[in-house]
């Protein structure tokens, strides 16, 4: 165990207790977690969401052995009160991580530097290091663990009874999930070793653990029932933080010859597949309270055959039972339930409309010129602003080697080309900003915005927003090394940040980033100086449809607008000069038609190419004014 770890504060809501559970459940299920990794390392708070809540909820009995603290919104941090929580902040520091999963997967992180002999903690974050790393406004499955399941029981739990009789569609969806084939790394191997399983009629699975992993079970450490299949044989083998040996046997040759089109899908064994990761631990408190709920009220879970076995395979880990234990949740011992047929269950399993996906419409073909023809037709074409101050630059070689871009690893060029980019943003925002305004750089990266700004401007606060936490931490040591007292660092979702703020700026914010970004400054009224980026990966998501304006709405179709964002990526430098002017041209429509429906909420918006063009491929700017 490493010593001398700074102590760090974690903030949890609480807005009331509910059985062996703490509403909102992001609260409980970041207490089981805390249990299951053993982690003492975070002083816990619980912050109350309403008036009335007094020392004696302090729920002894569900934080297991944590010792938890009260503590009132307004006595939180600064940097913390702008935030969703969980929330986590280093005691006296300007660093906060918020949202459910960057705070989890903070714990596991912290958990294992502090003991790196708890492998099996680290293993939580599944392949890469990747599980629930996809922020919830991209990801669907991040979305369905961190906020729609929890969402969902919670209104499940607190619904009058004649309001609570059908599942809910998200629960539905995640039974869905689990009846879809697996895809995992190198599952060609799995899958090949599966079908000679089969090929051979065995009914065990073949023994993967193999003899000494066996023996050195104890009674209990696994579960009651030895592995069924080959996909429990591998998970629990990982589980064991043991590699899976090959089959005894090699492979017969018709096996290795089978194309792998041909080859047996896995079954799911845990949330994501084979291997049990953070997702299992933030559904369990979820799951678990809906499974007691629905037993209460005597319904019958023939529908969730699949939940059923998998409640009953994850509360079997060793982890998971003391967890429970601590958190004195009585996890329940629900019977073997028959699989029902895939059609049966794609009927009940209806998914709510908000989380369909847009598949219509989803391959294009054909240019972009009947589209822009018809706008055209419209008189609607691709129009650009002014720029306002075309030669204003910072003078870079007076500034102190951590404001300049070129501070990380980048080539002279590449250096040369952001500082281009950076003089047209920070000139913007020059104009705007007053002494004491909050400015936020929204998918800040490693800051190369926030930190100039930071700088040039000491009578402002500067926040940057940032969901990769790699890349904060270096925003955070170059502001170290300058001695920056007026800015703050937010590793979050910016769905989870709900400041007010005065300006928001953002530097090629990808795809339905910028328009995320816009839709915060119009709540905030703030003024907005924003950099799209990535056109190609626009599409319809739970929060945002295309067309964005009511005028493009009224001639182009979803289709239509997809082709004009395809297409307005094609400026790279090295295609054809007509290419880049229709690119250029795509670009100026898609920021025009975000520009106009940020109009309709009283902005006066301008957009603008950056000086020099040649700065970047993606060089247009938008300047919003409410």
């Amino acid at each position: 165990m490493k010593d001398n770890v700074a102590e760090e504060h974690l903030y949890l809501a609480f807005s009331r207790q509910y059985r062996d559970s703490i509403f909102p459940l992001h609260t409980s299920i970041s207490l089981f977690l805390l249990s299951y990794c053993d982690c003492k390392l975070f002083k816990v708070f619980l912050v109350p969401t309403g008036e009335d809540v007094g020392d004696q909820c302090v729920t002894k009995n569900l934080a297991g052995d944590l010792e938890v603290h009260l503590i009132s919104r307004c006595q939180l941090p600064v940097v913390v009160q702008s935030c969703s929580l969980p929330a986590v902040v280093v005691k006296d520091d300007k660093f906060c991580r918020a949202g459910l999963s960057v705070v989890l997967r903070h714990i596991i992180q912290k958990t294992f530097e502090a003991d790196p002999s708890k492998k099996d903690v680290l293993e939580l974050l599944g392949f890469k290091k990747t599980c629930l790393k996809a922020c919830a406004e991209v990801s669907q499955w991040t979305r369905l663990c961190e906020i729609s399941i929890p969402l969902a029981v919670e209104r499940f739990l607190t619904a009058s009874p004649e309001h609570c009789q059908a599942i809910p569609p998200d629960i539905l969806l995640f039974e869905r999930k689990l009846g879809e084939p697996v895809r995992v790394h190198n599952d060609d191997k799995i899958r090949r070793q599966k079908l000679q399983q089969q090929k051979a009629g065995a009914k065990a699975a073949v023994p993967v653990l193999g003899e000494e992993a066996t023996e050195e079970l104890k009674p209990g450490e696994v579960h009651e029932h030895p592995p069924s299949s080959l996909e429990l044989s591998v998970a629990f083998s990982k589980l064991l933080a043991q590699e899976a040996p090959e089959a005894i046997n090699r492979e017969a040759p018709h096996i290795r010859r089978t194309k792998t089109s041909d080859l047996p899908l896995l079954d799911h064994v845990f949330a994501e597949g084979l291997y049990f990761t953070v997702a299992d631990l933030v559904l369990l408190p979820c799951i678990h309270q809906f499974l007691v709920s629905s037993k209460k009220q005597g319904k019958h879970l023939v529908d969730l055959p699949l939940i059923s076995s998998w409640y009953r395979r994850v509360q079997e880990l060793p982890g998971v039972k003391k967890a429970a234990g601590k958190c004195n949740m009585e996890l329940l011992q629900l019977p073997e339930l028959t699989s029902a047929p895939m059609e049966q269950l794609q009927e009940s399993a209806s998914v709510p409309d908000e989380l369909e996906e847009d598949n219509e419409d989803s391959h294009f073909i054909g240019g972009p010129r009947p589209t822009m023809t018809k706008l055209m037709e419209n008189g609607i074409e691709a129009k650009f602003s002014p720029h306002p101050c075309p030669s204003w630059t910072l003078d870079w070689t007076s500034l102190p080697s951590a404001v300049s871009p070129g501070e990380g690893k980048m080539s002279r060029d590449r250096a040369l080309r952001k500082q281009q980019q950076l003089n047209n943003l920070v000139a913007a925002v020059t104009k705007l900003a007053k002494p004491g305004d909050l400015i936020v750089d929204f998918c800040s990266g490693g800051g190369h915005v926030g930190i100039v700004l930071a700088y040039m401007m000491p009578s402002c606060q500067v926040v940057l927003i940032e969901n990769k936490e790699l890349s904060l931490v270096r925003a955070k040591d170059r502001s170290d090394e300058l001695g920056l007292n007026n800015i703050w660092f937010i590793q979050a979702n910016l769905d989870y940040f709900h400041g007010t703020f005065n300006i928001g700026v953002a530097l090629h914010a990808c795809g339905v980033a910028t328009d995320m970004v816009i839709e915060h400054c119009l709540r905030a009224r703030a003024a907005f100086v924003i950099s799209p980026c990535c056109y190609g990966f626009i599409q319809n998501t739970v929060k945002f449809k295309y067309p964005r304006s009511h005028q493009f709405k009224e001639i182009l179709s979803y289709k239509e607008h997809m082709i004009l964002c395809r297409f307005a990526d094609q400026t790279a430098i090295q295609l054809p000069p007509e290419r880049r002017l229709i690119g250029k041209q795509c670009m100026g429509l898609v920021d025009l038609d975000r520009a106009w429906a940020a109009e309709e909420h009283n902005y006066t918006v301008q957009v603008i190419s950056m000086e020099p063009e040649s700065c970047s491929p993606k060089n247009n700017m938008f300047v919003g004014i409410p």
